[in-house]
């Protein structure tokens, strides 16, 4: 995801916001009556009793560039438009899009936002409506399906929820086994094999193993990794989850994964490779295609992978046309007993979704958001409608129809535009992957390999300082430092170059008064332990 601009934008956020706030009351749709429609009934949806005969219209606003998705066309969407008697309008925009309509009161019925400590996020009560509020008065069920840790992680300080996100992870998500970890370090079988199984889980094996693969196999990249873009890939946290750094302090301080002694040694084994050419300079300037590519052709012999599950399809191609393929294996690991704590998306989800207090009908709205949480609506957005784009088996497991299957492999945008199935996502989680049936792919040996490593990190989720302070952003300077540093430690000529590169990144730090930060995030992490209880 892109990261939120702040600076100018954030002033002109904070301005509109208060504003917004200070013109309107608690709920300026607090006066909508539902008394000729349907009675409140905390056991049945309200969707289910609403008798209004006149389709509504909902404008949904996505703040992203994304391309809007088409409404009741597809199997998935025109399902939600008959039993809801809707219509949804997307539109799409950026921060400045967002602060314009919230500084001048003309807000659609529904907003999501990306970004839980964003502003406009932050300030949510001053042009959201309250959904604790919104389900007393148009729809008691709301209570029923909406995940009560979700809501407490998502309260402000009023003690009121605004937002609901998709694919909010709970603790006890985590101990299901239904999430399936997205980060992985993997090799070609025929490598693998052909190598004996060499052992990539200390520094010095890495190396060797690394050097071995050049010798035997000249025309492979040894060691490969995600796209850096303008970060460092997956060198940072994704690194330091698979040497199970610790994510706090003893006494629940913050601890700085980033300073950690056994990261350092695994960036002075990446260094060594990069001396030794197995990690070659192409690989830190590729971009997505022509890493998907390389991927697909198998010229990786070796990868650390951030983001797993987006590489299915091209672990798939290079798997149908080779009498390989690439499967998960331990790589780098602790050297002191630490076990991997990897992560998937936490509690604080992707999409976090508001009503707003222009909404001209927010009894429908409210409607909305309860059918899209409830089981039933996230089957249908997950896996669409049975006897037409699934069926139940033996087991009780959902399975797509031949057809189904078959339109996807052939035709992947026919399929969309079809079915819809898992792309009107703005409320699914994991939860669902229960439901179906086991399906064998370039994945699922991957996805085998991570049972048990999973980890919640939701201590450190948005901890960072209050965006718009001076604290946030010598924040966000540090972090870019860091970005850069680790790719120069990894880049060093010598071992000069490295201690060098370290010290200066330590200088910064002091600069930055990175020490009045930490005090900053440790307030936060206390804070994020108070909503886990």
């Amino acid at each position: 995801m892109k990261k939120l601009i702040y600076g100018l934008a954030a002033i002109v956020a904070t301005l509109g916001l208060s504003a917004c706030g200070s013109n309107k009351d608690s709920g300026s749709n607090s006066d909508f009556s539902i008394k000729d429609r349907y009675t409140l009934n905390a056991n049945k949806p309200a969707w289910k009793l609403d008798k209004k005969k006149k389709t509504t219209d909902i404008t949904w606003y996505i703040n992203s560039d994304w391309t809007a998705l088409p409404f009741g066309k597809d199997v998935t969407t025109a399902q939600i438009k008959k039993d809801l008697n809707i219509n949804v309008k997307f539109i799409t925009g950026d921060d400045s899009k967002l602060n314009a309509m919230i500084s001048g009161g003309d807000m659609p019925d529904i907003v999501t936002l990306m970004d839980k400590t964003s502003q406009a996020a932050e300030k949510a009560n001053s042009w959201a409506s309250s959904l604790n509020d919104l389900a007393k008065k148009y729809d008691p069920y709301f209570t029923k399906v909406a995940n009560k840790d979700t809501m407490k992680w998502f309260s402000l300080s009023d003690g009121k929820t605004y937002g609901y996100p998709n694919y909010s992870n709970t603790k006890k998500d985590y101990e299901s086994g239904t999430i399936p970890v997205n980060d992985n370090f993997v090799i070609r079988e025929d490598v693998y094999d052909a190598l004996g199984k060499p052992d990539f889980t200390t520094p010095e094996g890495f190396v060797k193993s690394l050097n071995a693969i050049k010798a035997k196999y000249p025309d492979l990249t040894p060691f490969g990794f995600t796209t850096v873009g303008d970060g460092a890939g997956p060198f940072t946290d994704k690194l330091q989850d698979f040497l199970g750094v610790p994510l706090e302090k003893k006494n629940g301080s913050f601890y700085d994964r980033n300073l950690d002694p056994e990261y350092v040694s695994w960036l002075k084994a990446l260094n060594q490779a990069y001396r030794d050419k197995n990690i070659v300079d192409d690989s830190f300037t590729d971009d997505g295609a022509t890493y998907d590519q390389k991927v697909k052709q198998g010229d990786y012999a070796v990868m650390l992978v951030a983001g797993t599950s987006g590489q299915g399809g091209n672990y798939t191609d290079f798997m149908k046309n080779s009498k390989t393929r690439y499967i998960a294996i331990d790589g780098p690991s602790s050297t002191s007993g630490r076990k991997a704590t990897l992560s998937q998306t936490g509690i604080s989800g992707w999409l976090i979704n508001y009503i707003t207090k222009d909404a001209k009908d927010p009894a429908k709205v409210m409607e909305l958001f309860t059918y899209l949480i409830d089981k039933p609506g996230q089957i249908l957005t997950k896996y669409g409608i049975e006897g037409v784009t699934y069926k139940y088996n033996d087991a009780g497991k959902i399975e797509y129809l031949p057809e189904v299957k078959a339109l996807e492999k052939s035709d992947n945008d026919a399929y969309n535009k079809k079915y819809g199935i898992s792309r009107f996502n703005y409320f699914n989680n994991d939860r669902m992957n229960a439901l179906k049936a086991p399906e064998e792919s370039a994945l699922t040996q991957m996805q085998q390999w991570g049972k048990g490593k999973l980890y919640p990190h939701f201590v450190i989720e948005n901890i960072k300082p209050q965006a718009g302070t001076p604290a946030a952003r010598s924040y966000d300077q540090v972090q870019t430092k860091l970005n850069s540093t680790v790719i120069s430690l990894i880049r060093a000529k010598d071992d000069n170059g490295f201690d060098s590169t370290l010290s200066s990144y330590r200088s910064f730090l002091k600069q930055n008064k990175w020490s009045d930060i930490e005090k900053t995030l440790t307030k936060n992490m206390k804070e994020n332990r108070s909503k886990l209880n």
